[in-house]
């Protein structure tokens, strides 16, 4: 039985993968600062609390030889964390260090499986994003580089850092770049939750008849990737050959006014929108999938609403 790695399997996308992971039938260790909020602990075959910016934790999870290791964990959140400025210097420190510590001793241990880094959309130069018609972001347009926040400056480091421990020690690199993954059983309040999420605990708290509110003029445009789809991304890039960075995200564009309507259309609430200033990053972001298809012969395809509708009922029902 192949034997796995998964950091930040507290996380959202990292609880999910360590489920999907154990479905196939891998022997799966998880760490993080904490547990899953919404899933078992005991999903995983063993789950290890730990702050992995400290040396000693890394020493100690690698205490046998795995296959894969999937490195999720960073310091994160939506719009309203990561672009008020307020937190960037524990955003790159904590994230940076993380990275750190995990090339550093899976070189020392003599690491020859595969390692998986999730990198961002983020990454992406401000000035390719300034229309909402955005025709979608290709791999290459990371460079020059220009990330509209620290948060993206600091992926974008972590994946020369990977590549760098590729070239030099032979670590078998898989760098992704996720554009907004969402589903069930994720964050939906407290300020770290991420824009699907949050409008749906907007619309759920919302009466007919009655309003919500939208950060900027809910024109700016964004792609959102259901974790379904995400994790079958994951998979396919695992098990090819290419290193990556690639994009995995849906190309289906929606404005966050076209986004809120969808919520209340599937709540059967007629909602009004009310728009006031916040943080908004870019003004348009879509994932350009010709990579994707090309190195995997697939891309996501499934429709955004078929995910929102999952979501929605699920934060609908844990708010009740």
């Amino acid at each position: 039985m192949e034997k796995i790695l998964v950091t930040g399997a507290g996380g959202f996308i990292g609880h999910h993968l360590v489920r999907d992971l154990k479905r196939r039938g891998y022997w799966v260790r998880g760490v993080d600062l904490k547990y899953p909020e919404f899933s078992p602990k005991d999903e995983a075959d063993d789950f290890v609390i730990g702050d992995l910016r400290d040396p000693n934790v890394w020493q100690k999870i690698l205490d046998r030889n795995f296959d894969e290791v999937y490195q999720l964990a960073a310091d994160m959140g939506g719009a309203g964390f990561v672009f008020t400025g307020e937190h960037d210097s524990d955003i790159m420190h904590n994230s940076a260090l993380i990275n750190l510590n995990a090339l550093y001793y899976l070189k020392e241990k003599k690491f020859a499986g595969k390692i998986f880094y999730s990198s961002s959309a983020c990454i992406y130069p401000e000035s390719k994003q300034t229309d909402v018609d955005n025709p979608g972001l290709k791999e290459s347009d990371a460079y020059p580089a220009g990330p509209d926040s620290e948060y993206g400056w600091e992926k974008l480091f972590s994946e020369r850092m990977y590549l760098a421990f590729n070239r030099n020690y032979g670590i078998n690199v898989r760098i992704v770049r996720f554009h907004n993954i969402f589903g069930p059983e994720g964050t939906y309040e407290g300020g770290r939750e991420k824009a699907p999420a949050a409008l749906c605990r907007k619309v759920a708290e919302a009466l007919d008849g009655g309003e919500i509110e939208i950060w900027g003029d809910g024109e700016q445009t964004r792609s959102f990737l259901y974790i379904d789809e995400c994790l079958e991304g994951v998979r396919r890039f695992m098990d090819s050959n290419f290193m990556g960075p690639l994009n995995i995200g849906s190309d289906e564009m929606v404005s966050i006014n076209q986004l809120a309507k969808m919520i209340g259309e599937i709540a059967g609430k007629n909602l009004t929108i009310k728009h006031i200033p916040g943080p908004l990053g870019v003004r348009g972001r879509n994932s350009d999938n010709a990579l994707i298809k090309e190195k995997l012969n697939w891309a996501p395809s499934k429709p955004l609403r078929e995910g929102i509708e999952k979501t929605y009922k699920w934060i609908e029902q844990v708010m009740k």
